[in-house]
């Protein structure tokens, strides 16, 4: 294992290796009597009770610091307290304070339903996550004065001996005092995806990093193999989770400049604390720019109230004060906060069926611009399990395995065979290789029959079907045991041959007689079998190349034996390195006849055994098998999809740099032999780097890199904190994947953290969104999610802010309108404001956010995260409309009083009818209408932002039915435009309510504004269709490039 130098993230104060109380040094640098001395401890008796006690009080419980328990109060003033609601709040407040009960009553429910559905969603979102949650061990077993005790894992310190067992859960940091064959899953601390064994007699220098401490266990991995017995020298905080927990619990840093006077510091506070209560500075870009466009309307609305104040001479009637804030209130997008917290509730609970957990549900939003994916590989890209891929047999060639879904079925999957040996096959020529069915290949192969006797026995793993529990499920296969086990007993099973078989029943071929586990000295495990009808003893071997080479002295070459010469030890190392450099962990095979005699009373505690120097020389080499964690079969094409989106996905990983370069290379990840031979060398070099050669960089020369490495291996915390850090230098927006607490601190800092289900605690604490399945083609599914609910957001906000653009154009153009009192005549009175901004408005925006992503949503690069939601065009397109929609307001206004009237406004029109108001009522109702039909069509308009409305989609006969798809948005404007009828035609509610009438002829001059409406919607889209056609080939970009490699963009 390569050694990482680097110091692991940690808290503040806290140093990796320390102890509560302090030591001389580091554990892993001190022997363990070493430890055990400066601890003050007893390895054989333990401590006893009462220290025990003085311990806890002196050192605290073995817990992390408490996360807290979702907080419901917490979450409703997160929904409260956003400059959105706010602005509408100050809205709510300026109508009652003029007694404008029926428009502060619909402002009251909009802001009361947008707070209540945030606030279920996150609530739901918390408790679900908290849910997830699992506890660690709540029990271990240490020693107490001689006695071994089990007790409660909180109530473990430092100097308590622990015994440590097969699956058992490291309840603190310790450092070994003996272990038998011990080996610990640090893949939720380190990313190792294959258990570490753990070697208690050796000493490490202090700057060692965790992931090669091997005499030291981690708080909270799991022991899965052998058993052993340590001294705890941290517990709590102290342990290297704790560190990362500390780390993550100081929150962000303190963004204010220190420099300066007291005043001065105290200023940018200030200004910092608003600027996050307001969400100016904080959140995804959305939520910053609606919280910017928000107080910026709220300002525009108080300049509007001024305006109209000014122009009635600053009257302070409440029929000016009524106008000022009737335009005022038509500034602001009342219904976009509502259509908003619909769109992403509904996208967060459509992503559960796509096994997402959305804990942010800004973050489903943010997800659309995501520019790169800084992604983990055990368990991510990969299948989290070990299958065995490569099997050279020496004179009889390779087997190769493609396993298929399912990795513990040895009935799935393909096998072929290649006479050639590992290191004169190319990676992926297939030419010479040919499926095989492995029953029948082993009936006549000795030298496979040998081998897989020997992967069957020199193995204590299992793997065995289960029948489902409903009949669709069928049977499922399970295994237990070491990984690296399991994955031989697997490759066995695919021939028919298992220890089960071969070892157990009457009629067993071979009987066992003794066992010799793995160890780490000789880096060999052995067992010893006699076969019950010849009585010949044979010894079966397995373990690393080199030390197994040593050890034979012959090598079968077919069904021939022969010495083993110098030659025959290089080609061996030869084929080992080869199947290396596909990402393999490699074991060698051997076995020989064991001529003395011996049974298993020689092995019985009471006697001495046999030394295992007997019986692991003078073997006989048999083969190699390289064994790996297997891409998952959808991660290759996900990968893929996410080039095509213009998304970068980036490896980082803890493992061996060659296995993550063949797993890249796998998934697609790393270009292909024949791009690397025609990229720069410069973009080559830095493409794939260990996390010692990425450190060593500083900011200005990973800066000055051509491209940032696509694959890291080795990658330690800082190094991904670093990659997120170069990529933000970089402008893209950086979505972090991970499940073990290594990768909390990077989940953080990233723009988008995304936890795995079965991740640790703190990594999902950490996060935005949670895989349910840990699978990355979900990742996709939520990046998909995010940009239709992005398209979907642009719509309905172009919908919204055309309008509010209109309503203050109409509105102060009006001004002019001024009855015999000088008072300003309303074009559209509040009611009707609100009723358009709010009820016609906020179901026809919430239809918006129901729509279907287009086809080709993940063709396309990510939007801008410069411009955000309010790109160039929407921004171009809303003043368009907007103006469109103020003629659509004016002119049926000022036709109808002008026209085909006197030109008389009457007198305080804007309170209630009389018979000098009715011109002006059926003028307004006129308007009224005009803007609700125009407002009801443009929402068709705005589903796609250049398309005509007229256009036939392909594949239907007639035309309109594609209006039907989104049936919310269908029924809401029919709902809507039938309900236009009441509002003109019912007594009171027109006269009284809305300060309308009913209409006669007017109707023509409706469906001629309506008419100008629709032909200038559709003559601007044709302008942009054309202006888009001869722009296009400027601004054609290949996105579909391998790998994301855009040198010239400097990705």
């Amino acid at each position: 294992m390569a050694t990482t130098t680097s110091q692991p993230v940690t808290g503040q104060g806290h140093i990796s290796g320390q102890s509560n109380k302090p030591m001389s040094r580091p554990a892993h640098s001190l022997t363990s009597d070493d430890v055990v001395r400066e601890l003050q401890g007893d390895s054989v008796r333990g401590l006893w009770p009462e220290e025990a006690t003085r311990r806890i009080t002196e050192f605290g419980r073995n817990e992390l610091t408490k996360q807290k328990p979702v907080q419901p109060l917490t979450i409703l003033l997160e929904q409260i307290f956003n400059a959105m609601t706010l602005v509408l709040i100050l809205a709510l407040a300026a109508s009652f304070a003029i007694k404008a009960w029926i428009e502060g009553a619909l402002l009251g429910t909009i802001i009361l339903f947008n707070i209540v559905t945030g606030f279920i969603q996150s609530l739901q979102a918390e408790r679900t996550i908290a849910s997830l949650r699992t506890l660690s061990s709540p029990t271990c077993n240490v020693f107490r004065n001689g006695d071994t005790v089990r007790i409660q894992t909180a109530e473990v310190v430092p100097g308590d001996i622990i015994d440590l067992q097969t699956g058992d859960t490291v309840p603190a940091d310790m450092r070994l005092i003996d272990a038998v064959n011990l080996e610990a899953d640090e893949a939720l601390l380190t990313g190792e995806s294959v258990p570490i064994l753990k070697s208690p007699r050796v000493t490490f220098d202090e700057d060692t990093g965790p992931a090669d401490r091997l005499n030291i266990v981690y708080s909270s991995t799991t022991i899965t193999k052998g058993r052993g017995r340590g001294i705890v020298f941290a517990t709590g905080m102290f342990t290297e989770i704790g560190a990362i927990a500390s780390a993550l619990n100081g929150g962000d840093e303190d963004r204010a400049d220190n420099r300066g006077s007291v005043l001065k510091r105290a200023w940018k506070r200030s200004v910092q604390w608003l600027s996050d209560f307001l969400g100016l500075a904080k959140g995804t870009p959305l939520q910053r720019k609606l919280s910017q466009l928000f107080c910026w309307l709220f300002g525009f609305a108080i300049a509007c109230g001024i305006i109209v104040l000014a122009a009635n001479k600053f009257n302070a009637s409440q029929d000016v004060i009524l106008y000022a804030v009737t335009t005022a209130i038509g500034t602001i997008p009342v219904s976009l906060l509502l259509a908003l917290t619909v769109s992403l509730a509904a996208g967060a609970r459509a992503m559960v069926d796509r096994h997402v957990i959305v804990r942010n549900m800004s973050s489903l939003e943010a997800l659309g611009g995501v520019t790169n994916i800084c992604s983990d590989k055990t368990g991510t890209i990969t299948m989290g399990k070990m299958i065995a891929r490569k099997a050279w047999i020496p004179g009889c060639g390779t087997f190769s395995v493609n396993s298929g879904n399912e990795v513990y079925n040895p009935t799935t999957g393909e096998v072929s065979h290649n006479v050639m040996e590992p290191k004169d096959m190319q990676r992926e020529d297939t030419s010479q290789s040919a499926a095989v069915t492995p029953a029948d290949e082993v009936k006549s192969n000795v030298p496979l029959q040998w081998y897989l006797t020997i992967s069957s026995l020199a193995n204590l793993a299992t793997s065995e079907s289960v029948e489902g529990h409903s009949e669709k499920a069928g049977m499922t296969w399970k295994a237990k045991g070491a990984p690296t086990e399991i994955a031989m007993a697997v490759f066995a099973s695919r021939f028919g041959w298992n220890r089960a078989q071969l070892s157990q029943g009457p009629h067993a071929q071979w009987s066992s007689i003794a066992e010799f586990p793995f160890d780490s000295d000789v880096k060999k495990m052995s067992v010893v079998f006699r076969d019950t009808k010849s009585q010949q003893a044979h010894v079966f071997t397995k373990g690393a190349v080199e030390h197994l080479l040593s050890s034979c002295d012959r090598i079968a070459v077919g069904e021939d034996i022969k010495a083993l010469a110098d030659a025959d030890k290089a080609n061996v190392i030869a084929n080992m390195e080869a199947l290396a450099s596909q990402g393999l962990r490699v074991l060698a095979l051997a076995h020989r006849e064991y001529e003395d005699n011996i049974c298993e009373v020689d092995f019985l505690p009471r006697g001495t055994a046999p030394s295992r120097e007997l019986f692991e020389r003078n073997l006989i080499f048999r083969g190699l098998i390289g064994i790996y964690d297997p891409p998952r079969p959808e991660s290759l094409l996900s990968v893929r999809m996410c080039q095509r989106a213009g998304i970068v996905v980036h490896m980082l990983t803890g493992d061996h740099p060659q296995t993550a370069r063949a797993i890249a290379a796998d998934v697609g990840i790393l270009p292909s032999p024949e791009k690397m031979r025609v990229l720069p060398i410069k973009v080559t070099d830095s493409i794939m780097m260990t996390a010692t050669q990425f450190d060593a960089l500083s900011d200005s020369k990973i800066d000055d890199l051509p491209q940032l490495p696509l694959v890291v291996a080795r990658c330690t915390p800082s190094t991904k904190a670093r990659m997120i850090e170069a990529l933000h230098r970089r402008n893209r927006y950086v979505a972090m994947t991970g499940d073990g607490v290594n990768d909390s601190p990077s989940l953080k800092r990233a723009d988008i953290g995304i936890a795995m289900g079965t991740g640790s605690d703190v990594a999902k604490s950490s996060s935005d969104i949670v895989l349910l399945d840990d699978n990355f083609g979900s990742i996709l599914n939520a990046i998909e999610e995010g940009r239709r609910i992005f398209d979907n957001i642009q719509k309905f906000i172009l919908h919204i802010l055309a309008a509010n653009i209109g309503f203050v154009i109409a509105l102060l153009t009006g001004l002019a309108f001024q009855d015999d009192s000088g008072i300003s005549v309303f074009m559209l009175t509040p009611v009707e404001i609100l009723f358009l901004l709010m009820g016609t408005g906020a179901f026809c925006e919430t239809g918006l956010g129901f729509e279907k992503g287009v086809p080709d949503i993940l063709n396309r690069p990510p939007h801008d995260i410069k411009y955000g939601i309010f790109s160039p065009e929407l921004i171009l397109d809303m003043v368009v409309y907007g103006i469109l929609m103020a003629i659509c307001m004016i002119g049926p206004f000022t036709v109808v009083i002008f026209g085909f009237g006197s030109g008389d406004l009457g007198f305080e029109c804007n309170h209630k009818y009389s018979d000098s108001c009715d011109t002006v009522f059926r003028a307004r109702a006129t308007c009224y209408t005009a803007i609700t039909w125009v407002f009801l069509f443009y929402t068709w308009v705005v589903v796609d932002l250049r398309r005509s409305f007229f256009y036939m989609p392909k594949g239907l006969r007639v035309w309109g039915r594609h209006l039907w798809e989104n049936r919310f948005l269908f029924w809401s404007i029919v709902g809507v435009f039938l309900v236009t009828f009441a509002t003109l035609y019912i007594p009171v509610l027109n006269r009284d309510v809305f300060l309308h009438s009913g209409m006669s002829w007017e109707w023509g001059v409706v469906a001629i504004a309506f008419g100008i409406f629709v032909a200038g919607v559709e003559t601007w889209k044709w302008a942009k269709r054309v202006y888009s056609r001869r722009r296009a080939p400027a601004q054609q970009v290949d996105w579909t490039c391998e790998a994301g490699i855009a040198t010239a963009n400097k990705i």
